[in-house]
């Protein structure tokens, strides 16, 4: 253990001394790392999450506003999600007690795809209970991007992986970012907005889907943007099935659908860039099998 993962390992144990001091702390384990949160599990059990933004108050004001999403999106979702145990704003940490299952980016890629169907159609009834919220009882930023943003932030992450990518699908890549980007037009709505396999807790028994955590991104956006992700990370039959269970007068399935796979096949690179500087091969091993799909040769 490095002199750096000590100090965490003290932080963890000190935060929760200090805001739970009839719970006895006996072990401390990196849960996770992601590119926004550094996340701890204490005794097999309590989740203690960091943000890692350095700027003391916006780090503040982003735990604050998670844990006001939290609060509403636990009113509104049919899965579970956490139920904050205690926040401290300024350390931008905040802990909850585990939901039951796994991330679906734990399990085994084969068992994922035999199983992505069922829990597509599962997150597709999420996401309608979520873009059915009126966007003000939310409280949330706008987070919508155009999409000439997201193909030129595709194409910058594109560069710094493509000696990772296959050569079989490069030309497929290349022609889409040379390709004119999807209609823009949509009525945004209160999604997750980062909803990866990473985020999605299943039952490795059973594969239900058990709850969904991180939302600390959540924001008012392209409906199709979470689809994307879900495209992404599941492929083609889970999408399909998200789809057919989704419900919406606000939007255009089809042209949802075509923005989908734009998000999924430009959201890839950047998964990918995050693996390899990372050096987490499940991020990098999802995204090279992503590519099959997402641009086949």
């Amino acid at each position: 253990m490095t002199s750096r993962s000590r100090d965490r390992v003290a932080d963890v144990r000190s935060v929760v001394n200090a805001h739970m001091p009839d719970y006895q702390v006996d072990s401390v384990v990196q849960l996770g790392e992601g590119l926004d949160n550094l996340a701890y599990e204490v005794n097999g059990e309590l989740v203690v999450r960091f943000s890692k933004e350095p700027d003391l108050a916006r780090r503040a004001a982003l735990l604050n506003h998670e844990a006001r999403v939290l609060a509403a999106v636990a009113d509104v979702s049919p899965l579970p999600v956490p139920q904050l145990t205690f926040t401290v704003a300024e350390q931008g940490c905040l802990a909850y007690f585990k939901l039951p299952g796994v991330p679906l980016v734990d399990m085994p890629r084969h068992q994922r795809s035999a199983h992505g169907t069922p829990i597509g159609a599962t997150l597709g009834e999420l996401l309608t209970a979520l873009h059915a919220v009126a966007i003000d009882r939310m409280a949330v930023e706008t987070g919508h991007q155009p999409v000439a943003e997201w193909r030129h932030e595709a194409t910058e992450n594109y560069v710094t992986v493509a000696g990772q990518v296959p050569a079989a699908q490069r030309r497929s890549v290349e022609a889409f970012l040379d390709a004119a980007p999807p209609h823009d037009g949509c009525t945004p709505t209160f999604s997750h907005n980062d909803l990866g396999i990473e985020h999605v807790l299943v039952d490795p028994v059973a594969w239900t889907v058990t709850g969904i955590i991180d939302w600390s991104d959540a924001a008012v956006v392209d409906p199709a943007c979470d689809f994307g992700l879900l495209y992404r990370d599941l492929g083609p039959s889970a999408i399909r099935a998200a789809i057919s269970t989704y419900r919406t007068d606000a939007n255009d399935v089809a042209a949802l659908s075509e923005r989908a796979l734009f998000y999924a096949r430009c959201s890839v690179f950047e998964d990918l860039a995050y693996g390899i500087e990372t050096e987490q091969g499940k991020y990098v091993d999802k995204s090279l099998a992503a590519m099959e799909w997402l641009f086949p040769s």
